[in-house]
Order: structure tokens, then C-alpha cells, then sequence
């Protein structure tokens, strides 16, 4: 066991995910795509449903205890992320669904300010958003990865003029598991005079958010990669919010996140998005030897004690795939620039063979393009084939991997 995992109570996080337990010899490795849900999330989604599943808005008792709800959550999650303001988180569907809200608004209000800096390291959703404002008079420029997976800060300042709008980014890629030094992209498009779109749903499972030390502008998660049910929320910075043009019935109230949350969302998801950061939290105080934290400070404790145990869950994957022989994309090295998402491929054996072996020991990992079609043609891959991606959580541990290597070991020597 490594020294940083000694302090990480793995055992006890565990217990919190009651999906480990009835689905005990399956190995989650496909939580990029989706997390499990942690106790306190499952309790949220099934109290709404039997307590106060009733339509918001309303006089009466039950549906004013709905409203409360969501005003928990949205508090909630304005932690999560730091937040100014709780009116600066609007809940939905996911962050796919954000991103166009936010590109069609920007779409209708470019100016002078036409180019849109976008990456070859995102999902599509973050680029192919961009790339359908061009009809409406904008610009995409790319900032490219380079050979090491990695956007380089350096090589964005070229890009940056007096025409810039916009630059969108992830904050971790979904793909790779490189982490992007948000601030320092935000500092220079600031400088320039652009706004920064961040697209943080692959970063939030792992490491702290803080849009405020950021200094960004937008940002957008999935909740369901973050130990909730299927939704998103966006955040945004509260005057750009109240600026940006969306569509809305009239009786709506010109003010997010009543402009933004336009129709009804799922009410009952966004209560479980609420216990999926009080799980957070209780793990932040339970790491902190009885002393009381702040909501914030604990969620902190918790992310900083999961990003450093996922450092080793990240080496000994590696490790893993490098013993037998994987070419590994991007970063092949465990530390501190990335998450234990790893897309790599084996000579011998086509990635969908691979996963439809894995899967049949069921062992649940994802094979194809990855939603990424830049980043596929990038690494010389196909979009018929693509790459195996395994994603690891704080919940996964290293004796599952020790299983993955023996299950690989098995594999390959029947190929």
C-alpha cells in the first residue's frame, strides 16, 4: 500500500456506495461516463419522491417544501464550486445541454470580438458548440494539444488578440485524464479582454473546484460524473448571466437562474446532487479528527484527500497497463497533472475485442472515440475503434487493479 493511500479511509468510503456492495464482482471502471451514487444521494432522491414529489411554485405546504429543496441544493452546490452567489448556479439536464444554452447567447452578441479559441483535447460537445456559431459571423481557433497530451499555456498567448471572444476549455480531459491550469488560462484571457468557458465535468469528481480562485467566467458540470443522478448545473458570473440573451416565457423573471432553469428539471435528481455534496462533506469531517469544519472547508478536506489517493491509483494503473505492454495516450506517468482516466490501446488486440473481454469477466471499461473526434484523429485513431478507456474514483482501490492485471495477463495470452 503506498504511504499517501495509509490515510485514506477506503474501506469507509466503500461502505458509503451501497452499488459496490449489490454489484460486488463488478469493477466500476467506466465512471467517467457515469459515478456511483453515495448513501446520502440515494436517500435524497428517494425522500423527494415519497415526501414532496409535487410541482414547485404553489401556496400549499408540500410544493413550498419543494422550493426549499431546491434552494438547499443550489446552496449546496455554490460550495462545491465557490460560487459569489447561489443565483449563479442553474440546474438542467447536463453540461451538453448548457454549452448550447451559453454558445447561442454569445452567438447573438459577439461584436466586434469574433474568434472563439477552442481544443483538440475536449469532447465534442465543447467544440462542435463553438463551431456552429461560425454561420452567425464567429471564428474558431484551436489550441492544440501537443505530442504529450497536454495544452501548453504558452502556446494559447498566440492566439489571444483584441478579437477574441471566448476561449473554452475542459478542465481535465475525459479522454486522457490531463488536467489544464485553469487559472493561468484564465489570467490570459482576461488580459486579452475574453471571457473563459470551462467545461469541468471530468475535473469535478477529483480535485477542488474554486471558480473564484479560477477567475473564469462560465463553467458547466454533469453532475451524474459527480455521485448524483442525471443532471447538470452550469455556473456563471452573475452580471454575465443576467446579460446573456436566452429564451424564455414571458411571466419568467428576466433573472437567473430563473432565465436559465426555463421549463421543469428534474426535480428529485437535483435533491440527490444536494446529498452527493454533503457526502462529500461528512468525508471531509471525518478526515479532520473531530474538529468542526465550515461546509466549504470540509468539502475542501475532501477533495485534497481523494486527489492525493487517486495520485496513486493513477501510478499503479499505469503501471498495470505498462507491464503488459499498452501504449498509453497522453501523460504515462501517475503525479500531479493528471486523473485516474486513462485511453490506451494494445497491438495484439482491436480496443473493442479488448472491452467486450474485460466485459465478459465483468470488468466494465469503454471503447470508441470517446466523444472526441479531433483528439481521436490527433493520436492517429480511428473513429470506428477508438481507444479502451479506464476511469477510475476515490471509490475504486488498488486491489481491483491488481484484478485488472491479472485479468489482462490472461487475456493477452490467449491473443
Amino acid at each position: 500500500m503506498l504511504a499517501q493511500d495509509k490515510l485514506f479511509p477506503i474501506q469507509a468510503v466503500r461502505d458509503r456506495f451501497p452499488a459496490l456492495a449489490y454489484n460486488r464482482d463488478h469493477l466500476y471502471f467506466d465512471n467517467a461516463a457515469g459515478a456511483q451514487l453515495p448513501d446520502l444521494a440515494l436517500t435524497a432522491v428517494h425522500d423527494h419522491l415519497l415526501t414532496h414529489n409535487v410541482q414547485r411554485g404553489a401556496k400549499y405546504g408540500l410544493s413550498r417544501s419543494v422550493d426549499a429543496g431546491i434552494a438547499d441544493a443550489r446552496q449546496s452546490v455554490a460550495l462545491l464550486v465557490n460560487a459569489y452567489d447561489p443565483a449563479e448556479i442553474s440546474f438542467g439536464m447536463n453540461a451538453t445541454s448548457f454549452i448550447r444554452l451559453v454558445s447561442l447567447g454569445i452567438g447573438q452578441t459577439l461584436g466586434e470580438r469574433t474568434e472563439i479559441i477552442v481544443t483538440d483535447l475536449d469532447h465534442d460537445a465543447n467544440v462542435s458548440t463553438w463551431l456552429a456559431l461560425e454561420p452567425l459571423g464567429a471564428k474558431c481557433v484551436f489550441w492544440h494539444m501537443r505530442d504529450d497530451g497536454t495544452l501548453h499555456v504558452e502556446d494559447l498567448v498566440p492566439l489571444l488578440n483584441e478579437r477574441t471572444r471566448l476561449v473554452a476549455c475542459a478542465a481535465a480531459s475525459h479522454a486522457l485524464g490531463t488536467l489544464v491550469d485553469i487559472a493561468a488560462v484564465s489570467e490570459l484571457a482576461h488580459e486579452a479582454g475574453a471571457e473563459l468557458f470551462v467545461d469541468c465535468v471530468h475535473y469535478t469528481p477529483h480535485a477542488l473546484v474554486d471558480v473564484q480562485a479560477w477567475d473564469c467566467d462560465y463553467l458547466v458540470c454533469s453532475g451524474y460524473k459527480t455521485f448524483s443522478p442525471h443532471m447538470g448545473f452550469l455556473w456563471g458570473r452573475l452580471d454575465l448571466l443576467r446579460a446573456l440573451p436566452t429564451f424564455k416565457e414571458d411571466f419568467i423573471p428576466n433573472e437567473p437562474p430563473h432565465k436559465i432553469e426555463v421549463g421543469t428539471f428534474v426535480y428529485e435528481n437535483v435533491a440527490g446532487m444536494d446529498g452527493a455534496v454533503r457526502y462529500l462533506e461528512q468525508l471531509g469531517q471525518d478526515l479532520n479528527d473531530g474538529v468542526t469544519l465550515s461546509r466549504r472547508a470540509a468539502i475542501a478536506k475532501a477533495m485534497t484527500a481523494i486527489q492525493q489517493y487517486e495520485i496513486g491509483l493513477s501510478q499503479s494503473l499505469l503501471d498495470v497497463l505498462h507491464r503488459h505492454g499498452a501504449t498509453v495516450y497522453g501523460i504515462t506517468k501517475g503525479g500531479q497533472g493528471r486523473v485516474p482516466t486513462v485511453s490506451f490501446n494494445f497491438a495484439a488486440m482491436a480496443p473493442g475485442e479488448l472491452a467486450q473481454k474485460l466485459a465478459d469477466r465483468d470488468i466494465g471499461v469503454r471503447d470508441g472515440h470517446m466523444f472526441a473526434p479531433r483528439l481521436m484523429a490527433r493520436l492517429g485513431l480511428t473513429m470506428a475503434s477508438g481507444a479502451v478507456r479506464i476511469s477510475l474514483v476515490h471509490y475504486n482501490t488498488h486491489k481491483e487493479i491488481s484484478q485488472l492485471n491479472d485479468a489482462l495477463g490472461a487475456i493477452l495470452q490467449h491473443s
